[in-house]
């Protein structure tokens, strides 16, 4: 069967590339082919263990938006594909032909491989909801949780799974929590917040073995001490999913990701990719980066639709810009662009900028909360390179402001003289703006 565009993959960058292709080519014949009838919200996955309390509660809702779009959809993996006859062909013995071919395969868990990780009850977070079901129903019967690995996930999986009462241990091989963006002391911030409540937090630690007869029994770390455990979750990080793209010939890069240019096309023609399949390069020192966000898929898939049969839209920022967000105990956590840390370490000469303030005016409403902000500058220029910051809810749309400051490379003295509005319900005071507190103390050591 004939279609022009073929969609491989159905989560946040199949998704977008399906419906966007829709909108945009309003003729044409789509199809999207995925492995499982369900998706997951990719984000909301470490909260099936408390607050979704279900797999099913958190479910992407993506195959009936296909079908209202016109849209035609197979459950089915493709195992091959013929570039030069533009063919596909699938694990269920399906053929089809293809004008232009989009790559969404995503990624899986990168498993460390520690002794013992492959017990019974040593388990992942992939974005699998038959598997993840499976994860779900073994914590519930488990009183002891190892968690390895201090990143995102790890540290999402072990607040929640906390919740339920579990005896939660988190192991994390650097000096301080999420090391991949923030700086120690909102690591420190971040320890404090899990900590309450049944999490115990280690830090500079290493897994010497998962032991057990068959099944799990205790985690033994290098310095000797020995972890009593029912589950364990290795939250050790991602890797991009192309053994299809190498079966069809298409080049991937020295870290396994698929290469593309600037417009998703991939070194075969025809065929692009978008997602966590694809090798994304760092904002501000243009290496190759490991970035796995949906909110890079989702960019990456519009990019792609976009110049499927024209080139209409060129990425114009010069790389991939880290931008998160998420919530720990009570509190948000938010980062965009490079840490000091790694600005240090790239040779950037930088200054710092800080706040701390109350984000509603006067300080005594109820949802009031202190938001604690860290802005990184260049010394020469004033331009800014990353920021972070704790505190309510507001912080998510916050970092998303500044995501989109960097982007457009606003300096200090922009925030310092920037234009806002501001009400005692929503902000902090005009008197005291974080963004401006932030770079006014910047601009001092300038």
């Amino acid at each position: 069967m004939k279609y022009d565009i073929i969609v491989i993959g159905g989560s946040a960058a199949g998704l977008i590339a399906a419906m966007t292709s829709r909108k945009l080519y309003k003729d044409k014949k789509i199809l999207v082919i995925k492995k499982l009838d369900k998706e997951l919200v990719p984000c909301g996955i470490p909260y099936i263990f408390n607050t979704l309390g279900s797999v099913e509660n958190d479910f992407m809702g993506i195959e009936e938006k296909f079908k209202a779009n016109n849209i035609d959809l197979l459950i089915d993996e493709v195992i091959d594909g013929n570039t030069e006859k533009k063919k596909i062909f699938t694990k269920n013995g399906e053929e089809f032909e293809y004008d232009k071919l989009v790559i969404a395969t995503g990624s899986t868990p990168r498993v460390i491989p520690i002794p013992g990780h492959d017990l019974e009850n040593v388990m992942t977070i992939p974005k699998n909801y038959k598997y993840l079901k499976k994860v779900h129903e073994k914590i519930k019967d488990a009183k002891d949780v190892v968690i390895i690995g201090g990143g995102f996930i790890g540290v999402e999986v072990a607040d929640e799974i906390k919740k339920s009462g579990k005896n939660v241990t988190l192991i994390e091989l650097e000096d301080h929590l999420l090391p991949a963006s923030f700086d120690k002391e909102f690591g420190e911030i971040a320890k404090k917040e899990i900590e309450s409540d049944n999490v115990k937090v280690l830090l500079c630690s290493k897994v010497k073995e998962i032991f057990g007869n068959g099944k799990v029994e205790k985690v033994i770390l290098e310095n000797g001490e020995e972890l009593p455990a029912d589950v364990v979750i290795i939250a050790t990080g991602y890797k991009p999913n192309t053994e299809l793209a190498k079966k069809m010939g298409i080049k991937i890069t020295e870290l396994g990701f698929i290469e593309t240019d600037d417009y998703m096309r991939t070194s075969v023609e025809d065929v692009y990719a978008a997602g966590d399949c694809v090798q994304h390069k760092d904002y501000f020192t243009g290496k190759p980066s490991r970035l796995m966000l949906a909110s890079a898929a989702v960019f990456d898939a519009r990019i792609a639709a976009s110049n499927l049969y024209k080139l209409k839209l060129l990425r114009t920022n010069k790389g991939s810009l880290n931008a998160y967000s998420t919530m720990i105990g009570g509190k948000a956590f938010a980062a965009a662009g490079i840490t000091e840390k790694v600005a240090k370490n790239e040779g950037f000469d930088i200054v710092v900028g800080r706040a701390e303030v109350v984000d509603r005016h006067p300080g005594k409403f109820e949802d009031a909360s202190k938001i604690i902000l860290k802005l990184i500058f260049s010394k020469e220029c004033g331009l800014l390179l990353g920021a972070q910051i704790v505190g309510g809810k507001s912080v998510g749309e916050i970092i998303n402001i500044i995501s989109l400051a960097i982007q457009k490379e606003v300096t200090a003295k922009d925030l310092f003289t920037m234009q806002i509005g501001t009400h005692p319900l929503l902000t902090a005071a005009p008197t005291i703006y974080p963004l401006t507190l932030a770079a006014e103390q910047a601009l001092a050591q300038m």
